[in-house]
Formats: C-alpha cells, sequence, structure tokens
C-alpha cells in the first residue's frame, strides 16, 4: 500500500496546473484549490506553470503569488504544449502527494477530497478521473470514442477509455513517471504505461464550448499517440505488402494460363491505370507511416529538453506549510 501519510501524520501535497489563456479562471482555481487542500492538510503548495500564454496570466498569478506563499510559478520560455507543461510542473513538485488538474474549472476542485478518500480506502498509487459521458458535439464524441478504442487495439498495454487529467498520485508513482524521457509525449498512454495500482474514479467534466485543442492538434496529438506506444503500423505495411505481392503473382499467373491455353490477351488500359494508381497510393502511404516513424526517431536522438523554464518564481518564505521552496529543476535527458 502506498505511503499517503507522512511522518508528521499529515502528508504534504502538490497542487499541479498549466496556465495558458487561462486568465478568466485562474483568481477563482486557486481561491478553490487551496480551499480544498486545506480540508486534507495544512502542508500544501499549489504549483502554476505558465505554458508561454499569451494573456496577462502570469501577472496574475504572481499577483496571487505576493498574497499566498502557498503558490509557486513556473514560467516557460515559450509554449511547449500542456502535456510536456505537466511534467514540468511533476518535476517541481515536493509534496508526498501530488494532484494534477486543469485550471479552466471544468473539472471541479473538490474532486481532490473525493480522490483522497478513494486512495486511501483503495491503497492505489494513482486515483485518477474518467468522464461518465464525453461532452460536446456529436463528432467530438464519435471521433474521441473511436480513437482510444483504436489506440487500445494497437497499443501493447491496456489503454483507459476517456481519461482525464485530474489525477492524484503518490510520490514514487511520480518518480517513475518522470523517468519516461520521450520528446513527443502523450500522457494518457505513459499514465497507463508506468503501471503500480491506478484506481479509475466516474467524475463529471464540465464543457465550456471551446477549447484550445483544435482539430488539426487534436490529430497531430493522435498521430504521435500511436507511433510512440506502437510498432503495428510496421507490421501492417509488412503484411500488406506480402498480401499484394500474392495477389499481383496470381494475376499474373492467370493471364500466362489464358494466353497458353485460350490464346486469349487481357485487354483494358483502364484497368491497368487504376491499378498503377492503387499501387501508387498504397507506396506513398507506406512510405508516410515510416516516414513518420523516421521523424521520431530524429527527434528523440536529439536529446532536446522537454521545456526550457524562463524563470520559476518561489516565495521568500515557505516554512508555514512544512513544504521548502526546491532547487529549479528543468527536465531534460543525459
Amino acid at each position: 500500500m502506498p505511503t499517503v501519510t507522512c511522518s508528521d501524520s499529515e502528508p504534504t501535497l502538490s497542487l499541479v496546473t498549466t496556465l495558458y489563456n487561462s486568465a478568466p479562471f485562474v483568481e477563482e482555481f486557486c481561491r478553490r484549490m487551496c480551499a480544498e487542500a486545506a480540508k486534507i492538510t495544512s502542508r500544501f503548495e499549489l504549483i502554476l506553470v505558465n505554458d508561454g500564454s499569451p494573456d496577462n496570466v502570469l501577472d496574475i498569478a504572481l499577483d496571487l503569488q505576493a498574497a499566498n506563499p502557498r503558490i509557486r510559478v513556473v514560467d516557460l520560455a515559450r509554449n511547449f504544449g500542456q502535456h510536456k507543461a505537466m511534467m514540468t510542473g511533476l518535476a517541481h513538485a515536493e509534496g508526498d502527494l501530488v494532484f494534477l488538474i486543469d485550471v479552466d474549472l471544468e473539472e471541479d476542485p473538490a474532486l481532490l477530497g473525493q480522490f483522497y478518500q478513494e486512495m486511501r480506502a483503495a491503497g492505489s498509487d494513482v486515483v485518477y478521473g474518467v468522464q461518465t459521458a464525453r461532452q460536446g458535439g456529436w463528432f467530438r464524441r464519435v471521433s474521441g470514442q473511436l480513437f482510444y478504442k483504436l489506440f487500445s487495439m494497437l497499443a501493447n498495454f491496456p489503454i483507459p477509455q476517456n481519461p482525464l487529467n485530474a489525477r492524484l498520485m503518490t510520490r514514487r508513482y511520480v518518480q517513475h513517471l518522470l523517468e519516461h524521457r520521450e520528446r513527443e509525449l502523450y500522457m494518457a498512454g505513459l499514465w497507463a504505461l508506468t503501471g503500480f495500482k491506478q484506481t479509475p474514479l466516474k467524475v463529471f467534466k464540465g464543457y465550456r464550448g471551446s477549447s484550445n485543442y483544435t482539430f488539426r492538434r487534436k490529430l497531430a496529438m493522435s498521430i504521435d499517440a500511436v507511433v510512440s506506444f506502437s510498432n503495428l503500423p510496421l507490421a501492417f505495411i509488412f503484411y500488406l505488402g506480402g498480401a499484394i505481392l500474392v495477389l499481383s503473382v496470381l494475376a499474373a499467373g492467370y493471364m500466362i494460363a489464358r494466353r497458353l491455353m485460350f490464346r486469349e490477351y487481357v485487354s483494358g488500359w483502364a484497368s491497368l491505370i487504376v491499378s498503377i494508381w492503387i499501387i501508387g497510393g498504397l507506396t506513398i502511404f507506406c512510405l508516410g507511416i515510416i516516414a513518420i516513424y523516421v521523424s521520431k526517431i530524429f527527434i528523440e536522438t536529439k536529446q532536446r529538453p522537454y521545456t526550457i523554464v524562463r524563470q520559476a518564481y518561489e516565495p521568500a518564505e515557505n516554512a508555514a506549510d512544512g513544504l521548502r521552496p526546491g532547487p529549479v529543476m528543468r527536465i531534460h535527458a543525459k
């Protein structure tokens, strides 16, 4: 059973969220999140990771930090993407327990208390939220379901469907999660791949009618997810090539047999052109799949850092909550 208490009988808790176009939400989020954390422990910190947000959310976060010494602000040098920003926030977290949640309040901060009680009852290393029903229009719902089914079929390990970012994790789980060094991150895959005992909890997730994730970004993330956790597309190319070869040999044998036995020529330029287009299209498609994997290898071999921290704003004094500000941490492999 994971440790959920510290030597002083009270767990230390790190709350982590990322900021991008979050100015309308961050103040209320901090107020509600701190109130929920105080119900569990007096020793907590709130880490806000500014992922190169174009609005004035950094200024708001620094004002909140000036009024609340429990808040720590990590300002990234540019926008690196939510998943990389989340990993950076987890690297800065120092608590025995780490609670990750989105700042937009679509996920209720009160989930912290529910997750904490479930963790204590189940003895889990992770308690994570699963949507009771996907929100949004029919295309958003259907495409999401199809993606998770396809991803689960292609991955070499089971992937939960419709997981939320909201999750409560033990320190040892977070430490092992941070050992993953992929440059192209897909967090749902990494969460499952890390293992340990994980308990899903069905929760309601709101929907504000808009998202920072455009269709193009979702499509790119879906492709990254598949090629990062499965080599089955490469095996598919092998079997497809084998099938085409067999069919071609059979077709050639059929034409030769007709010529030798019945003195007939197989005519039809249209069918020939169509066959050429089909084979050409399949060739380009297969080369495209291989190119994606090669590009991933190219990116991974560069060993670039996940993110670059412009500045970490630490409170002048954090002794009241029992969590000392740690050194600035950057995630990079050696």
